[in-house]
């Protein structure tokens, strides 16, 4: 069963969380690595939970692991055995699963609320490479090379049982074809793909957005498709593109408007949400069903779409 189904008949939007790496250096915690915020998975689970608890109490109905850059290739170059770098993994599930079983314990968070869902987080290929290929997309790897990487990392999370898994920032097409024919092994898994783009109508890659929500329209496992980590401006306009072709559920969770400065692993400039539920609202009304925030928005920003929604 589609475990969307549930929220987006009972309420307006399906709430996702917001930005997780920049949230913990919000925080204070170094993220300058190469295995990003999954590093904390090895240093600090602890503080991967209080961000997750954050997003929680703003109001969210899903929470995102700390998987997105956490690859056994990445951990291995670290000098962890596959073992442990498969243990790290699953406890990316595990540590979301807790905060939230902890979270839904308490009745008085069942107001106008479901019991939030867990979502493991698949990145690209690029976000193994760490030098910022996802915002680019252009690997010249072959189809079969793509599921070759991420074969034992998609079952590594589908073993630990999340509720469903975001495969999310993903810059080209071929790389979401990888994933869709690696689900076909798992028929019972649900998934979302939302893409990097880089305008108004083309993913990172250059390929048109229409495109590859045509070919996933089609795709009976992928749940709802759309955009994440892309500049706010051009979201009205993706949506647009999305729903020409496609009729399942948009799911959008742009940045704060910044770019990312690949060299130094930082982003330049400030973020320029004046108000980002109000923008949230804008894309609700454009025909987005699932919103939230990547990069740079915070639990705050979060927490101005639950007014809104549970209003």
């Amino acid at each position: 069963m589609n475990p969307l189904t549930p929220f987006l008949e009972a309420q307006k939007v399906f709430i996702l969380d917001g930005a997780f790496g920049t949230e913990l250096e919000r925080k204070g915690y170094d993220i300058n690595d190469s295995l990003w915020s999954a590093k904390f998975l090895m240093e600090k689970p602890e503080a991967i939970a209080e961000v997750h608890l954050d997003y929680l109490n703003a109001g969210s109905d899903c929470i995102t692991t700390a998987s997105y850059q956490a690859s056994f290739e990445g951990f291995m170059k670290r000098g962890m055995s596959e073992a442990e770098a498969k243990a790290l993994i699953v406890s990316s599930v595990k540590i979301a699963q807790k905060v939230r079983d902890d979270f839904w314990s308490d009745t008085k968070n069942h107001v106008k609320r479901l019991k939030p869902l867990v979502a493991a987080s698949i990145g690209p290929y690029g976000a193994y490479l760490a030098d910022g290929s996802e915002f680019r997309g252009n690997y010249g790897l072959s189809m079969e090379a793509l599921m070759n990487f991420h074969r034992k990392r998609l079952l590594t999370l589908i073993e630990a049982k999340p509720d469903l898994l975001a495969c999310e920032t993903i810059p080209c097409l071929v790389e979401a074809k990888a994933l869709c024919a690696l689900l076909e092994g798992y028929p019972a898994v649900s998934a979302w793909v939302s893409f990097s783009a880089k305008d108004g109508e083309h993913i990172n890659s250059g390929e048109k957005v229409r495109e590859c929500a045509q070919f996933l329209e089609s795709q009976k496992q992928i749940v709802a498709i759309g955009i994440n980590c892309t500049a706010p401006q051009f979201i009205e306009s993706l949506i647009d593109e999305i729903k020409a072709v496609s009729s399942k559920p948009i799911i959008v969770y742009p940045n704060g408007g910044s770019s990312y400065n690949a060299l130094t692993k930082t982003w330049d400039g400030l973020s320029k949400n004046a108000s980002y539920g109000k923008m949230a609202y804008g894309w609700y009304q454009k025909g987005a069903r699932l919103i939230g925030g990547c990069c740079q928005t915070t639990p705050e920003d979060i927490a101005q779409i639950a007014v809104w929604v549970r209003a």
